[in-house]
C-alpha cells in the first residue's frame, strides 16, 4: 500500500507542520507516514488528513494487490 501524502503536500507547497497545526495529529505519526515508513495508521487519522486536504481517501492511499501466479 502506498500513500501520496508527500506528493500532495509538494504540489500544494504544504509542510507536515501545516497538517500538525491544523489537525492536531502528532508529528511522530505524520513523519513516518509521509516517508512511507508507517506500517499501521488509524482510519481516524487518515480521515483527518483527508478532511484537511479536502481529498477522498482513494487519492491519499493507493492499494495495488499482489499478483499471484496461477
Amino acid at each position: 500500500m502506498d500513500n501520496n501524502l508527500s506528493k500532495i503536500l509538494g504540489e500544494r507547497l504544504l509542510k507536515i507542520s501545516d497538517i500538525y497545526v491544523n489537525t492536531g495529529i502528532s508529528k511522530s505519526t505524520l513523519t513516518p507516514f509521509y516517508y512511507q515508513r508507517s506500517t499501521n495508521i488509524q482510519l481516524e487519522t487518515l480521515m483527518k488528513i483527508c478532511d484537511y486536504l479536502q481529498i477522498p481517501l482513494s487519492e491519499l492511499i493507493e492499494y495495488v494487490p499482489e499478483r499471484k501466479e496461477v
